[in-house]
């Protein structure tokens, strides 16, 4: 019997938080809505303190978007990095034939020039997606203001344990 056709009286707490997809109204539970609020500012509601981490099933919204990026980049790098590698192996003929215009052979093009490349580019491209990311979620990157000596009081400790002189 599944949560669905259980009387409420026999739901567990986590069966009647969750929300219900089934469109016949009569069944007695309700859909839960978002409440109309943006992505940022349900991810400020968020306190991360309480969220489960899980790797597979991330809990928030930026969570998941984050992941998406990181498993793309990854899946980038793992091509460009194991790919001239791979096919290497399954067509030495063709990979280590030498190119028509530099003279040398593919597979070692491949892994000297555009593996390093892929991953320069793809640490760039990171960069991007993640200030994106950052922007829908409104999440500011501040620069931390730094102390003058007009705005250091007389009698602060050092950080060595001393006072300033």
């Amino acid at each position: 019997m599944t949560g669905a056709e259980r009387p409420q009286s026999e739901l567990s707490p986590d069966d009647t938080n969750r929300s219900s997809a089934s469109p016949d109204p009569g069944e007695g539970t309700a859909l839960r809505t978002d409440g109309g609020m943006s992505d940022a500012e349900r991810e400020q509601q968020i306190d991360y303190l309480d969220v489960e981490i899980n790797l597979l099933r991330p809990a928030t919204p930026f969570m998941r978007d984050h992941q998406r990026v990181i498993l793309t980049g990854f899946a980038i790098w793992v091509l460009t990095t194991f790919g001239p590698i791979t096919a290497t192996r399954l067509a030495p003929g063709l990979m280590t034939q030498p190119m028509p215009i530099l003279q040398f052979p593919l597979h070692y093009f491949l892994l000297a020039v555009v593996a390093p490349s892929a991953a320069l580019l793809l640490s760039f491209w990171y960069c991007k997606k993640r200030d994106q990311i950052d922007e829908k979620y409104g999440i500011e990157q501040g620069i931390p203001e730094t102390e003058t000596a007009e705005t250091v009081p007389e009698d602060v400790t050092a950080a060595d344990g001393g006072v300033s002189e």
